[in-house]
């Protein structure tokens, strides 16, 4: 998964939690999201452009580190 701005990003579907954890090394966890967003995410070229349309701003989040 290369990317420029996302180092990772893990998935847990029973909490639909989608935590990512950023070059920078901050991680936010992103609540309330769709399976299919996060499959989507998964099959976009660009994980950073996926993430600025489809996922920031869009979902409630904690940030963690």
């Amino acid at each position: 998964m290369p990317s420029s701005v996302i180092r990772r990003f893990d998935y847990d579907a029973n909490a639909r939690r989608l935590d990512i954890e950023f070059v920078t090394g901050r991680i936010y966890s992103y609540h309330s999201v769709p399976a299919r967003i996060v499959a989507a995410m998964r099959a976009a070229g660009s994980k950073g452009r996926f993430f600025n349309q489809r996922i920031r701003d869009h979902f409630a989040f904690t940030r963690s580190g």
